[in-house]
């Protein structure tokens, strides 16, 4: 059951990745800042990265903990509890925990650096 969650996880941060590089590629003719649509994949980008992340902290706190004595553990509860921790990881990332906002931050600066710089070559 580990396999299948921890590839769920590889193929959540490989979307992510490309959701990144769609939005770099966007850039490409813009001039100067960044438009509302690429500031929108930004704040939906870097909330599916904390949400990713919030996701393999759970995974990895619940590795630490030993078997519920009330439940007994079992197959039901192997299937069960990834499932909850990821409902607890979205809701978690949709209240925001902080590192959302710093994310997008930094992916609009990226962006207007490089939208500069393009900006730049192309009067030389």
């Amino acid at each position: 059951m580990d396999t299948s969650i921890s590839q769920i996880a590889i193929s959540s941060d490989t979307a992510s990745v490309e959701k990144a590089r769609q939005l770099l590629r966007q850039t490409d003719g813009v001039s100067g800042g960044v438009s509302a649509q690429q500031r929108a994949q930004a704040h939906k980008i870097s909330q599916d990265f904390e949400a990713l992340f919030l996701g393999m902290m759970m995974k990895s706190m619940r590795a630490t903990v030993g078997q519920d004595a009330l439940t007994g553990g079992g197959h039901g509860e192997e299937v069960f509890r990834p499932l909850l921790d990821q409902e607890y990881a979205a809701v978690a990332a949709k209240r925001g925990v902080g590192l959302a906002p710093l994310i997008e931050k930094e992916i609009v600066r990226q962006e207007e650096s490089r939208n500069n710089i393009k900006k730049s070559d192309k009067t030389e």
